[in-house]
């Protein structure tokens, strides 16, 4: 195990191009978890987030020819894994299947601050709200922690391109946050993804 842990993606990917399967595999292990938790902010449910996944790493053994190593091979997979998304909500919009039915999935860390059942449904309305790269861009900022030039790679679209779907994407949340009293008078302890607007609004300034 340990030596697995040091064979890098790059080198595992190469190993997968030149027929050893086993080495997509690791592959896997290491990635499954961040893919599906990424699924969740975008589909609503476990199952859906699921099919996203297995859908998106057979995408990626399919196309890993193609992977040239520009960007990490994670931004590579979480690439395949946002498109996937999108094309299920495409699938949804088709089925018309009612927008407030598809809520934002927030880890359990996340939730011990979401207190108030209310304000947890403002956020996953306002969120829902967002244009498609808009809640991109907040996503992988946000909750999965990445760089511009990482959410660049992932979105396919340039540095300032990335910065200013993210910025447009905190400018809608912080209008909501002034705009709706319940929000407004929400305690630093109660609410602590809106308290960090603002500051996550002067990074995305800066």
């Amino acid at each position: 195990m340990e030596r697995d842990l040091l064979v890098s993606d790059l080198e595992l990917v190469e190993k997968v191009k030149s027929g050893d399967r086993r080495s997509f595999s690791e592959l896997v292990k290491r990635h499954q978890r961040s893919v599906l938790r990424l699924s969740l902010r975008f589909v609503k449910d476990m199952d859906t987030a699921e099919d996203v996944t297995q859908e998106a790493f057979i995408k990626a053994y399919e196309k890993l020819n193609s992977f040239e190593g520009r960007a990490s091979f994670k931004s590579w997979l979480f690439q395949i894994a946002v498109n996937t998304a999108r094309n299920k909500i495409r699938e949804w919009k088709r089925e018309t299947v009612d927008i407030d039915d598809v809520q934002l999935a927030v880890d359990a860390e996340a939730e011990t601050t979401l207190v108030h059942t209310a304000v947890a449904d403002i956020l996953q309305q306002e969120v829902e709200k967002l244009p498609f790269k808009q809640k991109t861009a907040l996503v992988l900022r946000v909750y999965e922690d990445l760089s511009f030039n990482e959410i660049a790679d992932i979105m396919e679209c340039p540095y300032d391109t990335a910065k200013a779907n993210y910025r447009h994407a905190l400018l809608k949340l912080r209008q909501t946050f002034e705009q709706k009293a319940e929000l407004k008078n929400w305690t630093e302890e109660v609410g602590g993804f809106f308290m960090e607007v603002n500051q996550r609004f002067a990074e995305a300034e800066g």
